[in-house]
Parts: structure tokens; sequence; C-alpha cells
């Protein structure tokens, strides 16, 4: 009696000692986890390679006199013309803002010819390369700089932007917690239908968040990762979505075991024991595809590789050991008021996933060929999705640096108003402003500062910023100067341009290694080489669904003048992943039926009966909290948001319901070739005993 009562003890006190172990945690590295956002990087330069040519620009520029100079450019425009007033108001609105501030030079106003827009050029180093101090002397010249009476006054130009951009990248993480914390919640409180239930999976999922953004500090601090705002949301995003999934699997196991066990603790080791491996193989080929993010080029892509990673490792262990624990010390009172009884059954009620799995497999070449012609007739809108997305329309919401911009192209059409900057040396610069100046397409070029043995050149192109013309400029420039001087060309637009060659070369690397790693994980989980790549297909088909639907929505509906260059990319990677996650459930319940002797077709509809409710509801909070995104004032966000939420509600509904279902009575036990499953069971054959001599 001793030992039972030992063991008992034991057993009570386990819980307990998790949850010590998390709060000393979390103590522990709760600073770190605050200080995540302070580390993120949204320049676009940050974005790029290390070896691009818009890159290396950025980086003299920096060493250069004056390097750390914020540039503005205050742009005054009247539709029906600039009035004397209005000039002597910018004149008198200028000197203010040098009064106030310590400048570089006078500005000079530059009037277009039309007499409609005045601009100035201010600089100054006074805010150094703090942030902070950049963005306060950017508000500071917008509050002098104020129109009124149909004159309008705007601050742009390179500072503007980067102050417009840390506004909107400042604002993401907080909008981003909180919106996707409220579409959990309401979720959570709709599945289990419990007033208190709902609040435990949801702390654990924050709790997961908060480890994630410490880990990830520590990425950046360890290995110089580089942590941008886009992969510091996702990451959000995958945490709460990839965390309140495991959840959902293990409180519903969890909630079964407690009819088969009287006490909770003996529950909760039955029900880790059932779905434990199906979340570990879920996490990790969820880990496995991001990791694959590293062999990209771009500096961006290859960040949120490890980043993610450490958000769903995060919220795997969260979910394997702090929410059973807290489960196991609330006991069987937190599913109030439905709470499961030991022994007893649970109410029988019609499946719906049992009728649809029932229906799909009426016809299923019917169902299978239909299903795959609607993927495919959807895939072609991709053909739809409009081209490379600008800098200027990379905001939903157009900040006031953009509209400035946009003025400036307007009233100086004869030349770009964003230069494109060469970077030649010292001795060669005279050479390189005379060939630049000779280039076709180029309007104007002059000569800047100079240090460290470079000096930087400013050339203004005949066409507008990003536009066709533009680039052929800017290839005809690298053409021209790189191998002959040892140039390097760069700029806002070049930074565009270097961005979506990268994007490019990655696609061709990382998209075989995610399809490859995503295989070998499921042919060990499967042991089978057929179900593996059915259901790479079946990923793959969705994702190209759904950004065909994004094709359709992008520019007729929503308006967007572009698809960001990481679009393809990163959606690949995440409904790969995430997608095949719902097929690890679905086809390992599949096998452990076909495993205790049911035949295809049975084993393919229990499966889809038993897991078809918890993998509903998973795909449902996974589709909304990347839906979250789709709310935030950044096109590329939202789209990248869009196609992963209709990526994964197709997966849901159509393939993994259907499709893979159907495929899988069809094949029969050759879905697991060339396991022992796929050969035909052999009968019992009953010897006859000989008859007594």
């Amino acid at each position: 009696m001793g030992a039972v009562r030992m063991r008992a003890g034991g057993r009570r006190a386990v819980p307990w000692v998790v949850l010590g172990l998390w709060v000393a945690a979390l103590v522990l590295v709760g600073p770190f986890a605050g200080k995540f956002g302070d580390i993120q990087q949204n320049r676009s330069v940050d974005y790029l390679p290390d070896s691009a040519d818009s890159t290396q620009v950025a980086r003299v520029q920096d060493e250069l006199p004056g390097g750390e100079a914020t540039d503005l450019v205050l742009v005054y425009h009247r539709d029906g013309g600039l009035t004397a007033a209005d000039r002597q108001k910018a004149g008198a609105q200028v000197a203010e803002i040098g009064e106030r501030y310590r400048l570089t030079g006078t500005p000079k106003a530059v009037p277009s010819r039309d007499g409609t827009t005045l601009m100035y050029p201010v600089s100054s180093n006074q805010p150094g390369q703090d942030d902070e101090a950049r963005d306060a002397f950017v508000d500071g010249v917008r509050d002098i700089a104020d129109g009124g009476a149909g004159l309008s006054a705007e601050v742009g130009g390179p500072g503007g932007l980067q102050t417009d951009m840390s506004k909107v990248f400042g604002s993401i993480d907080g909008t981003l917690l909180y919106a996707t914390l409220g579409v959990v919640t309401a979720l959570l409180i709709l599945i289990y239908r419990s007033p208190f239930l709902w609040l435990v999976p949801l702390a654990v999922a924050g709790v997961a968040a908060g480890m994630a953004m410490a880990a990830g500090y520590g990425l950046h601090e360890l290995f110089d990762v580089t942590i941008t705002g886009q992969s510091g949301g996702v990451m959000t995003v995958l945490v709460l979505g990839a965390g309140t999934d495991y959840a959902l699997l293990i409180v519903s196991r969890y909630r079964e075991e407690l009819r088969r066990h009287e006490r909770p603790y003996d529950a909760m080791r039955a029900a880790l024991r059932g779905c434990g491996p199906a979340v570990l193989a879920s996490s990790g080929t969820v880990a496995a595809g991001l990791l694959c993010l590293l062999a990209a080029d771009l500096n961006s892509s290859s960040g949120m590789g490890p980043v993610g990673m450490v958000g769903v490792l995060a919220a795997l262990l969260a979910m394997l050991t702090l929410l059973p624990a807290l489960l196991v010390l609330l006991g069987r009172r937190v599913f109030w008021p439905l709470i499961p009884a030991f022994g007893s059954e649970p109410k029988t009620r019609r499946s719906l996933f049992a009728a649809m799995g029932s229906s799909a497999t009426r016809r299923p070449v019917a169902v299978l060929v239909g299903g795959a012609v609607l993927l495919g007739a959807l895939a072609l809108g991709a053909l739809n999705l409009p081209g490379t997305l600008k800098q200027e329309d990379s905001f939903t919401e157009k900040p006031e640096s953009i509209s400035a911009s946009q003025t400036l192209a307007h009233a100086f059409p004869g030349r770009s108003s964003q230069p494109i900057t060469v970077i030649a040396p010292v001795d060669r610069a005279d050479a390189v402003l005379t060939r630049a100046r000779s280039t076709d397409g180029v309007a104007q070029a002059t000569t800047g500062r100079s240090g460290s043995g470079w000096t930087e050149i400013s050339v203004y192109a005949t066409s507008a910023p990003e536009s066709k013309g533009e680039t052929r400029t800017i290839e005809a420039l690298r053409a021209g100067l790189d191998d002959t001087y040892g140039t390097y060309v760069g700029g806002p637009s070049a930074q565009q341009l270097d961005l979506a060659d990268s994007q490019s070369r990655d696609r061709t690397v990382v998209v075989p290694l995610v399809l490859a790693a995503v295989f070998v994980i499921l042919v060990g989980l499967l042991r089978s080489l057929v179900a593996p790549l059915m259901l790479l297909v079946a990923v793959v088909a969705v994702w190209g669904a759904a950004l065909g639907i994004g094709g359709l929505v992008f520019g007729p509906v929503l308006g967007f003048e572009g698809t960001d260059p990481g679009l393809g990319l990163l959606s690949f990677v995440f409904l790969v992943a995430l997608g095949v996650d719902y097929g690890i459930f679905l086809m390992h319940r599949m096998r452990e039926e076909s495993l205790a002797g049911a035949a295809p077709q049975t084993a393919a509809l229990t499966a889809l009966r038993t897991t078809g409710g918890v993998i509903a509801s998973a795909g449902v909070v996974l589709a909304a909290t990347f839906a979250v995104l789709t709310t935030l004032p950044l096109v590329g966000l939202v789209e990248l948001g869009f196609v992963i939420a209709v990526g994964v509600l197709l997966d849901t509904f159509l393939v993994r319901t259907y499709l893979v279902t159907t495929a899988s009575v069809l094949l029969r036990r050759r879905v697991w070739w060339p396991g022992r499953l796929a050969r035909e069971p052999q009968p019992v054959r009953s010897e006859r005993q000989p008859e007594p001599v």
C-alpha cells in the first residue's frame, strides 16, 4: 500500500513540477521576449542578399561622410498653379525647419515647368542612426510643413519612407497578436462550448508565443539571423495557429480517454501516447519545411526559416508539456458543462464527415476526377496575377511619403524623382560619370559624397521609378559599368529589381528541397511510397488553386497593382508543410485501422469519421489566424495571408475529405506499397487432423 501511495503521490507531483519549470523559464526569458520588436530590420536593403549590388551600395553609403543623414523632400503643390503667396509660405516654412533643426546645407527650391509644384530637398545629420530620433525629426518637419486652402504640403524622400514603414511595422506586432488572440478565442468557445476550457489552450499558446519571441531574439544575437517585420508577424500567427491545432488534437483525445480512465493523470498519459506521434510528425514536417528556407539567397526568406522553426517548436513544447499539466491539475471540471464521466459513453450523433465520406465512396472515380478538374480550373486564375509589386503600391493605405513621390512623378515627367545610385572607385569617378551620362535612358548624373575610396554618383532616369524603362536603364548601367570600372549600381528601384531576381532563384532551389524533406518524413511515418506521393500531389494542387483564387481577387476585387515577389515561395512552403499536417492525421489513423485488419474502404471511412471533426476545427482555426494578416496595411502580408487561408480551407474541406479519401479507396492496399500492408492478407488455413488409426 505504501508503494501505491508513493506512486500516486508522484503522479500528482508531476504536473506541479512541469508548471514550476515553465514559470521559472518565463521569468528567465521574459525580458528577452520584450526585445523582439527592437531587433526587426525593415529597410528594403535588409531583405536583400549580401551579394546584391544594391546591398553593397547601401553599405558604402553608410560609411560615406554624412552617411547617417536623413534625406527628405518637401513637396508643395497646387493644381491650378502655385501663387506668390504659396511660394512665400513654403519659403517661410523651410526657413523655420532650418532654424529648428541642424540641416546640411541650405535647401534650394526646385520648381516644376508647369508651375504647379515646388520641391525642397532637405537633409540633416542630427538624428544620426537612431530610428526614434529620425522618426521624431520627420514628424517635426511634417508638423511645420502645412498647406491649406488648396495648397498641399507633403514630406517624402528616403527618410520619410523609412519613417512611414517603421510606423507600419511597429504597429504590426501588437495589432497582429491581439487580433489573432481574439479570433482564436471566438473559435475555441464555439468548438468547446465551455466557459472555461478555451482559456487553457489560449493561455498556453500565449506562453508559447512569448517563448518563441525570446528564442527569435537569441537567434539574432547569437547567429546574426535577419528578422524582419514580415517574419516576426508570420511567426506570431504560426505559433498561435499551429499551437491551437495541436491543442485541439490533444484535448479531443484526452476527453476520449477520460471516459476510460478514472484518474486524469492516467487519461492524459494515454492521450499523449495515442496522438503524440502524429503531433510530433506534424510539427517535424513544418519545421523541416521551414528550415529549407535557409538555402534561400534572400535574407528575409533565409531568416524566416529558423524564426518560423523556433515558433513551431515552442508551440510543440508548450502543448506537449504545459497544456497537459494544466489540464490534469484542473481535472474533469474544466470541461463543464459537458464533463466526460468515467465509464460513460459519448452521445451518438450522425457524423457529418461519415456522411461526406459515404457520399464520396459511392462514385469515387467521378468525385476524384471532378475535384481534380476543379482544382485545375482554379489554378488557371494564377495567370491573372498582377505583375511585380512596386514599392509605391505596397501599402493598402497610401502614406504621405508615397503620395509625395507620386506628386513629383507627375510634376517632373522628364526625369525620375528617385535617383539610381552608382558607387564608383574615387580614381575612376570622372570616367564613370561620363559613361553614365551617355547611357540610354539617363536624364542627368551628378557626383556626390566621397570617402573610404568611393564616390557616390546620383543618376536620374528619363522614366518613372520602377517602370520598365527605368529597369532597362539600371540594367544598361550595370552592363556598361560593373565589369570595366568596378562599380555598384543600387538605389530603391535597383533594390526592388534585385529582390525579384533573388526570389526567382530561391524558388528553383527551395521548392525541390521542401518537397524532398517532406517526402522523407512521410515515408518514415507511413512506411509507404505511394501514400506520401499522393499527399504531396494533393498539397501542390491546393497551392496552385489558392494562387489562382488570389489571381481572381487581388486585382479585380481588392484593386492591388502588383504581387509581392515572395508570395509564390512563402505560400508554397507554408501550404505544403501545413497541408501535409492534416494528411498525416488522416493517413496515420487510416494506417492504424489497416493494421487492425480493417478493409481498405472501411479503414478510409473510419479514419475520416474519427479525425474529420478535429481536422476541420484545426483547419478553420489555422485559416482564421492566417486570415488576420489580411487586416494589416501591407499588401504583401495581405496577399500571403489570403493565399494561405484559402489553401488551408481547400485542403481541409475538399482535398482531405473527398480527394485523399477517394484516392485511398481506389488504390486499396496499393496505397501502402511497398510496405507489408500492401499485401493482401492470407486466409488462415485450418489444418485437417489425421483420422485415428
